[in-house]
This record gives C-alpha cells, structure tokens and sequence, in this order.
C-alpha cells in the first residue's frame, strides 16, 4: 500500500454515495469517480484555477445534498467542524529549522502539556513564550495533547472528528507551525499526542463518505475505526498519510499513539507495524529520527520489539505500572487498580523488570495480565513513565493532582524516583511546581443532550474506584475548563519555587552523570525494607536512598559512595554501622519523607 496521496487537494475518497459534487467558493463543481472510489474533478481547468487561489472554502454535496460537508482530509476549519474546510499550503512557511537534526528518545524528558491550559491565554503561541521555562529543567520533549479539530471551543482534544485539521482556537495549522519551530529552535523536540482508535461523538461525517468505522467492533468510545473489513486499505491509508502529515508537513519529531489497546485490527501486518514502517521510511529519507509512543494497557512489549524479532517496531511505549507503584508509596491510596501496587516490593519489581504485571494476577481485571520483558535485551528507555498525567490526573473525580493529596517531601520523592530513575521520565504541566490548580475534565459540546450524556458516563467511571461522585465537577460548565487553567504566579510563590529547584536540581543531575544516562535494566539494583519503609535505587555507582516513611530511618548503602549529590531533606548523617547490616557501602541516616543522591565512589572513597 502506497503511503502518499496521489490524488489533488480537491478530491475525495468517498466509495458510499452516488454522487459527488464539489462546492467551493459558492459555486458548484461535477466530480466523476475512479474504480478506486476516489472522486477529482471533470474538469481539469477548473482544479488548475482552484488550486492557483491563495485560500478555496470548500466542501463535498454528496448524492444531491444541498448542503456540503466539510473534506475528510481538510486542513482547516475556520467556523467549525460542521462548516466549510478552507485550503491550506503548508510548504508556504518559512521554516528556521534546517539546523534541527532531530533527537533520539534516549535520554531524553518528556513535558505533556494541553495548549488550552497550559496558558491564560491557550494557544501555541503564548506556549512559545514558555520554552524557556522548559529548558530550564531540562525538558527535551514537548507532547502535545491532541490539536486536531473537535466541536465546540475547548476539550481535552480527544473527541476529534478531523484529525488532519488543527484547532483553530489555538492558533490553526499555520500558529501550530510557527510553535513547532520555535521548539526546535529551543533545541525542543516536538512529539504530537494523536487518536486513532476512535471518533468524537459530534461532527464525524467520515461514514457519510465511506466505511471508516467497523459496525461489526466496538470500543470503550463506540464503533471502532474500521482497520481490517472492507475497504479498510482506504481507512488504513488515511491513518498513515496523517501521521505522515505530522512528521512530514509539521516537522514533529514523534508522535504519541492513544490507546493502543482499542485498536481492533486482525490482518497479518498490524496498523501499529504499518505506521512503524511508514516512520522509519521517512526517517530514512529526511535523516532524522522519528519516535512512536504507544500508550497501551496490555503490558506487551510486542509493541516495541523490532520487526525484524518478531515485533511492531514501535519505538516505546507509556508504563502506566511506574506510576501506580510510585503513587501507591507516595500517598497511601488503594483502591481499584492500586490495590496490588501496595509494596515496596512491587516498585522494586517495576524499577528492574520494567512491568509489575508481566502474566501475574491483576486483582482489578480478575485475572492474568501482561507479558515479561526481555530485560536483557530490551533498554529501561523505551518505557515512558511518569507520576503524574493527563489520565491520571484528569480522571480521578475531582481531577486532584498529586500535590493536593501529597506532603512536600512524598512529592519530592516522587520527583527523583521520576527524574533519575531508569526509564524515559515525563512530567504532567505544572507537576515541577505543585500547581494547585486542578486538571479536571472539561467539554464544550455545544448539543446539550451530549454534554448531559458525557456529564452521567464520568460518574459511571468512577464506580470502582470509591470515590466521592459528588466532587465531580460538570464537564460542560466553564469554570471547569478555566479552573484548570495553570497559574504561572505560583512559580515565585514559597514552597512552589522550592519544588521547582528540586526539579530544576534533578534535571541537570540525569544530563551530568554518566550512571545516570545508562538505561540497560542490567546496571539498576534496588534494596529495600518494607517494614522501615527504606528502598535504595542504584544506577551503576550512583545511588538514591529514598525514606517513605515518617521517622528517620538508618539506610545501608550496598555500595562505597563519594559523598551526597542531593538531599530534598537535611543531610544524610553517617552512622556507625554494626556488622550484621553493614556491606561495602556506609550507613547513612535519611530524614522522613525524603530522597538523597550519593555520588559514585572515587578509589579514596573505597579506601576502609
């Protein structure tokens, strides 16, 4: 299968209806239709003439209809997803990026962010203005929650119904452009959240046109996208041309795979393969690496195993087993799918083996889930982690982040396990500084009848977790979206500016040390005591004693150390050790709720 579009602006893939008529600035234009279901122009003059016009409002009558809907693949939607597309020539910018060499997922740090919040304002280019910001600790990916075009004014960006179009509120295709290229001239790479599993539930025109969705499958969302039955090579073209639009047209340097998961696809050659094989290509071509996340439920490392094993070739993929680990020792919280991270013993298991659940028994699911890794041939890189998400913020029932349920020294433990720890660490917008704002979830459905359905399905989600449904705020009310605003003041505010330091500390101690930058799972060592609440992470010779607890407590480090890196929490204080725990590193006291980094030992060091 081809993976370009070979056919002009003005035409459309639309095998359903009989007829097909283009619409475009007020006047009507015939279509004839191929054997491949794809309709152009009769009248080749008529395309020469539109496509020379600066900008063609435009739409598709389809079978005589007198009013257009808007292009499967457009580019714009200036009034909306329900009204006419508008033309857009993205080789026209003037791109300043011919320096941008694009970077490896390894190593790197990944800062998920929603343009609607992240700023008062909410659009790409009040987002430039804090990129210095980024930088500053140590960011080197900026992931966008999806831009592609939704009704109604704000959304989380999920219920995308044109993935080719960006939003027009926050600043369009041309205001997405100018934001990528201020992110690489920031040294920045650019990876772009993208949804593939499924439609939102107003404006998708999509089945009028042809057979996009599966009638047969269904999703957490409703009919999955139809990947594998009739005409599905269409359907599968349109996902790997718009990916290739991001990497291509955009210059993003990778994308973020939503829900892997609900992607209902039996052919030989998986939709997610595809995609790997079509990126790779490009990458071939343009000289520059480009990365595929998946986000995924299933604990299969399938997903980023090479083609040539056997796998997808997905370049990594979200670990959603780090953050339950991590939050369950944080904050105490056990209930629904927490439950069976209620250890030191399974953060251990999570910070060696990359997943806790890799075929043991989820007492969530009610049975067996996931798959090992292969750690000894498999990077901890290509595991994306994090504390704290869109998800996993936003779908709790008041949309809380962990700092409203965490004390200053939980969240600063949180942060280093994050930061320093082996994997491919990502950080939520404002987490570096404890924003106090929440991140709920917020709709602008401008039908009522849907904003009531989704308000009633957030409180059926909850059911299993034990929370309080009276704390879930309407989705459809306004306050909801501006209350999730970030307020940037707090940044200089006490407390607030002292996590900030902590991650700024962090971010420059994983770009300086080498035992920090090595991520094969065999240099990472864990010792913990369930019972003191002590678990020391070694990375090579660096070693991070974190306390959970709420006493001090005396550590034993199992290797010599050249004295303490960082403390979130007083100095580390020697202690004279008995020979029952002592080892070949020291005894160090930890103060309550707090981390300390201990430098690899120098040959004066390890001198008893």
């Amino acid at each position: 299968m081809t993976h370009r579009t070979d056919h002009s602006p003005f035409a459309v893939w639309a095998p359903k209806p009989d007829t097909v008529s283009l619409f475009a600035n007020g006047t009507t234009h015939p279509m004839r239709q191929a054997a491949d279901g794809w309709w152009s122009l009769e009248d080749p003059e008529t395309a020469a003439r539109l496509l020379a016009l600066p900008e063609v409002d435009y739409g598709y009558l389809l079978d005589g209809a007198s009013d257009p809907l808007p292009d499967p693949r457009s580019r714009r939607q200036p009034a909306g997803v329900h009204e006419l597309s508008r033309s857009f020539d993205a080789a026209a910018f003037p791109w300043t990026d011919s320096a941008w060499s694009g970077r490896e997922l390894e190593g790197g740090l990944i800062y998920e962010l929603h343009i609607g919040t992240f700023t008062p304002e909410g659009t790409f280019d009040a987002a430039i203005d804090k990129l210095g910001h980024l930088r500053s600790v140590g960011v080197d990916f900026v992931e966008l929650l999806p831009v592609n075009a939704f009704n109604g004014t704000h959304n989380w960006g999920y219920d995308g119904v044109l993935w080719y179009a960006v939003h027009e509120q926050y600043g369009g295709p041309e205001g997405y452009q100018r934001f990528v290229d201020a992110c690489h001239r920031n040294g920045l790479g650019v990876i772009q959240d993208v949804v593939y599993n499924h439609l939102g539930p107003s404006g998708n025109y999509l089945p009028n046109f042809g057979p996009y969705l599966h009638t047969a499958a269904v999703n957490t969302w409703g009919e999955a996208v139809n990947l594998d039955g009739p005409d599905s090579d269409e359907v599968r073209r349109y996902i790997v041309d718009n990916a290739l639009m991001w990497l291509r047209d955009y210059h993003v340097d990778g994308l973020r795979l939503d829900a892997v998961h609900a992607l209902v696809d039996n052919r030989a050659i998986h939709i997610l393969e595809e995609l790997a094989t079509a990126a790779d290509e490009l990458s071939a071509h343009l000289g520059k690496p480009h990365i595929l996340i998946a986000e995924s439920d299933m604990n299969n490392p399938r997903l980023f195993t090479p083609r040539a094993a056997g796998g997808y070739g997905l370049t990594g993929q979200w670990s959603d087993d780090f953050h339950h680990a991590v939050h369950v020792a944080v904050s105490g919280e056990t209930a629904g799918y927490y439950a069976d991270f209620d250890s030191l013993a399974a953060l251990a298991k999570v910070l060696t083996h990359g997943f806790f659940h890799d075929n043991t028994y989820s007492s969530f699911r009610r049975r067996h889930h996931g798959r090992e890794i292969d750690t000894a041939h498999t990077p901890a890189w290509q595991l994306v982690v994090c504390t704290q998400n869109h998800d996993q913020i936003g779908n709790r029932a008041a949309g809380d982040r962990l700092s409203a349920m965490v004390d200053p020294g939980g969240l600063a433990i949180a942060a280093t396990l994050n930061l320093l720890g082996p994997f491919t660490p990502m950080l939520f917008m404002g987490e570096e500084w404890a924003a106090s704002t929440p991140w709920q979830f917020f709709t602008s459905h401008p039908e009522p009848e849907l904003g009531a359905v989704t308000a009633e399905g957030r409180l059926r989600e909850f059911a299993d977790m034990g929370w309080d449904e009276s704390l879930v705020p309407d989705p459809q009310d306004e306050t909801t979206f501006t209350g999730s605003k970030l307020n940037w003041e707090e940044t200089n505010a006490d407390g607030h500016s002292r996590l900030l330091d902590l991650y700024r500390q962090l971010g420059r101690l994983r770009k300086e040390l080498p035992e920090l930058r090595d991520q094969r799972f065999s240099t990472v060592d864990v010792r913990f005591d369930e019972d003191e609440r002590w678990l020391v992470l070694c990375r090579g010779g660096v070693q991070i004693a974190l306390n959970f607890g709420t006493v001090p407590v005396d550590v034993p480090l199992p290797l010599p150390s050249g004295g303490v890196l960082l403390a979130t929490a007083g100095e580390p204080a020697e202690t004279p050790a008995d020979s029952g725990r002592r080892s070949a590193g020291r005894l160090v006291t930890v103060a309550a709720r707090s981390a300390a980094v201990f430098a690899p030992a120098t040959a004066d060091d390890q001198i008893e």
